[in-house]
């Protein structure tokens, strides 16, 4: 007997198109509701409901209270049903604009999507919105869902005009199959049963289409990947690599290659939960032990040698925004792959997405639910396929360093080559040998803290002090910096991100020549701070917080900068409508009040003395 096959599907559109309502009725035609839900579907109908006296399938699917009361699903929802012919597994994906990121959750795994259309309103922005978001996700078969056709009294001519409308949709994106079935997911015409009241409509029903949709099985297909989620190493003589195979095939004997290194060698076991198999296929959980002792580690990926996934810290990409805070290029973030996880950055936002007209449109950067074209760069090489070639090991997230929520999903379209022929140069003199020629260990001293806190006031009579030591120090000022190096940056979150960036690589640079390197910038955001100190050595990045409240910088106001801003003459200014995030961690605390700034600058000397940096 042939196995049962298995389809993931979603249902998405705007909001109020009856997504929910019509998985209700997907699971009362398929018989997938008990006695004791029919019943308590009858109260909550009466509680919740918004069809009269009639059932209202829809609650059948929206669990959150908040969905129920407001008539709207947040969440994804996923379920399970079945008729002879399938098993079928469905998410319920969120149409109102502010959950497009959950949307995106359930498009991830899934073969197909039905996208609903509301026959009253036709083709809406949410409706392109989810069908762009489906084919960057790598749906390629839709099913075009005109629901609510008992509204518009079973017109044909309705039907005809919205199929016309989404036939533009589709050939913009390149969608491979498109079917389309009026229906009305309330009173189930054409879901399961064909209805005489469209009389005009020749087609399957809703579950014939379901059931004869074509599977991709792209995983089965693809070249094999073992993403290393764990290397199990219980005693000396056992040397295992676990994870979840995401794609193709391996047999014991197979020749393997570690992606990032580039060492073959072959495998010798494959474990299973039930013991040793012969071969491992998509979606199975296993360990391979190889014949030979190879360095490898989670994160990395095991391939076969003629068919190796790309290596690069440098790629293109489709992020989804999922963050209440933008998307700035320049600032660090954790990139997660399936086992992988690296700092990375967006270093070029290419474009923005317009899903009403998917025309590319410029852009900083992307607040929550757009899209964007960008490149990115990771601070180590990350094994990689296409999305489109291999979803599994083509798709990351990206991670708010600072809160750890998840900000974006990305899928990755190539490589960027231009960086192929780029390596490091070793260097047989280092920082610390240059330093202790001048009897001091390199550091950068950062001081942070708001305009006319004092921080420039500071670093100069610490340098000068350092200088009558016979240090070699050099100050990078926020001022002086902008005059040159980034005289092309203004004040936005974005701009202000990118001049700490290169100021942090400037400093690196001045350090590894061992010299004391002072840097005074406001820097307000902590993420950037720490970008900073992640670029250099440990222990030789100083955090100095000039700790002065707003009012008295804006009193001393030595620039006469407040008082602009004050009148609204200067925009994004730092402490008025653009934040500075107060240090929550750092080496030295500089409270100014009731303190001159010799006596602060003596401070951070005598500290200096004290760590050692002075020899």
């Amino acid at each position: 007997m042939a196995e049962t096959t298995l389809l993931r599907f979603i249902t998405c559109g705007s909001v109020d198109d009856g997504k929910s309502t019509l998985i209700g009725r997907l699971l009362h035609e398929t018989r997938q509701i008990f006695e004791d839900q029919a019943d308590a579907l009858a109260r909550d109908s009466r509680k919740h409901g918004t069809t009269g006296d009639d059932v209202d399938y829809a609650l059948l699917v929206d669990g959150l209270e908040a969905e129920r009361e407001q008539g709207i699903t947040i969440d994804v929802a996923y379920r399970f049903f079945a008729t002879p012919a399938r098993k079928f597994i469905v998410a319920d994906t969120p149409g109102h604009e502010q959950y497009t990121r959950n949307m995106a959750t359930g498009a991830s795994t899934a073969d197909l999507a039905i996208v609903l259309v509301d026959a009253r309103k036709g083709v809406l922005t949410q409706t392109r919105r989810h069908s762009f978001i489906a084919s960057l996700l790598g749906i390629r078969h839709v099913i075009l869902a005109v629901n609510k056709i008992d509204l518009v009294g079973f017109d044909q001519a309705v039907f005809d005009d919205i199929v016309a409308d989404y036939a533009e949709v589709a050939e913009h994106l390149g969608l491979e199959r498109v079917e389309t079935i009026p229906l009305s997911a309330r009173y189930g015409d054409n879901i399961a049963e064909r209805s005489d009241r469209l009389g005009w409509y020749d087609g399957p029903t809703l579950i014939e289409l379901l059931e004869r949709a074509p599977t991709a099985n792209r995983a089965g297909a693809a070249p094999f990947r073992l993403p290393i989620q764990y290397v199990s190493r219980p005693n000396l003589d056992f040397r295992g690599f676990a994870g979840t195979v995401a794609s193709g095939e391996i047999a014991a004997g197979d020749p393997v290659t570690v992606a990032k290194s580039g060492v073959s060698t072959k495998v010798s076991r494959i474990i299973g939960p039930d013991g040793d198999q012969e071969r491992a296929t998509a979606g199975q959980a296993v360990t391979l032990v190889l014949a030979d002792e190879v360095e490898a580690s989670r994160g990395n990926m095991l391939c076969r040698p003629t068919e190796r996934p790309e290596v690069a810290d440098q790629f293109a990409a489709h992020i989804v925004w999922m963050d209440e805070q933008p998307m700035l290029p320049g600032r660090s973030y954790w990139l997660r792959t399936e086992t992988d996880q690296v700092p990375a950055t967006v270093t070029d936002l290419k474009h923005r997405q317009d899903v009403n007209t998917f025309a590319h449109e410029a852009a900083k950067s992307l607040e929550l639910n757009e899209i964007g074209l960008c490149n990115l760069s990771t601070q180590a090489p990350v094994a990689f396929d296409a999305y489109a070639d291999n979803r599994v090991t083509g798709a990351f997230v990206l991670i708010d360093r600072m809160t750890n929520a998840t900000a974006g999903a990305g899928m990755i379209l190539h490589p960027l080559r231009r960086a192929a022929n780029v390596h490091w140069q070793a260097i047989t003199v280092d920082a610390e040998a240059r330093a202790a020629l001048k009897h001091q260990r390199p550091a950068v001293l950062w001081f942070t803290g708001l305009s006319g806190s004092g921080k420039s006031t500071i670093a100069n009579l610490l340098e000068k002090k350092l200088h009558a030591q016979g240090r070699h120090t050099f100050i990078l000022d926020g001022d002086n910096v902008r005059h040159g190096l980034n005289r092309d940056l203004g004040f936005t979150e974005v701009d202000r991100v990118e001049n700490i960036r290169r100021v942090a690589e400037v400093a690196r640079l001045m350090a590894e020549a061992g010299l004391l390197v002072i840097v005074s910038f406001i820097s307000p955001f902590r993420a950037e701070r720490r970008m900073a100190r992640e670029l250099m050595p440990e222990g030789q990045f100083v955090e100095i917080f000039v700790d002065t409240p707003f009012d008295v910088c804006a009193e001393r106001d030595p620039k006469g900068l407040y008082a602009k801003a004050l009148r609204g003459e200067i925009a994004n200014f730092t402490g008025l409508d653009s934040p500075y995030e107060v240090p929550e961690q750092v080496d030295l605390h500089l409270r100014t009040d009731g303190r001159d700034a010799s006596e602060l600058a003596d401070q951070v000397n005598g500290w200096l003395s004290s760590r050692g940096f002075l020899i």
